[in-house]
């Protein structure tokens, strides 16, 4: 079997079993388990992504459907409530790729961060702020502020970029 097919289904595996939800990280674990060399070849994350869908197609049963629904369902009305932010619904929940860890990832564009907290606080949506890392197209990387809350059952991560970024790779 070729090693980069190896490592992404056992990357895969790591993702949905162990709930990790780095792909990096998870590419690295299945290197360590599968007694390769750390300078292997490794897939891309699309590689890894299919993996983890084909894992879930097999073994995630109703289970898996049910959590792929009600996460695509949040993203649906949290994108409604931020609809004045121009949201972007980003990440796993999109391609399907998900596991019971994952939460929504949005992305909204606003004159100042600032302001999605002040929406959320109006709101009455208890919301945790962070930062998280970007890494663009152009090789360039960013902090970036980010509310987290929960909708129900589901984790909701928004990332708030600056309204002149909306159109940035």
């Amino acid at each position: 079997m070729n090693s980069r097919l190896e490592i992404a289904q056992e990357a895969a595996r790591i993702v949905c079993e162990e709930q990790l939800t780095d792909y990096r990280a998870a590419k690295q674990k299945a290197c360590e388990r599968l007694g390769l060399h750390k300078k292997s070849t490794m897939p891309d994350n699309a590689q890894v992504q299919q993996a983890v869908l084909d894992y879930q197609r097999l073994f995630g049963g109703r289970q898996y459907l049910e959590h792929l629904r009600l996460m695509r369902e949040t993203a649906v009305q949290a994108m409604q409530l931020l609809a004045d932010f121009q949201p972007r619904m980003v990440g796993a929940s999109i391609s399907g790729a998900v596991t019971q860890a994952h939460r929504v990832q949005l992305h909204v564009f606003c004159e100042k961060a600032e302001a999605l907290d002040i929406f959320l606080h109006d709101c009455k949506i208890p919301f945790e702020q962070g930062e998280r890392s970007y890494h663009y197209s152009d090789g360039s990387e960013a902090q970036v502020p980010l509310a987290c809350f929960n909708a129900g059952d589901v984790g909701v991560d928004v990332a708030a970029f600056a309204q002149e970024e909306i159109n940035k790779p």
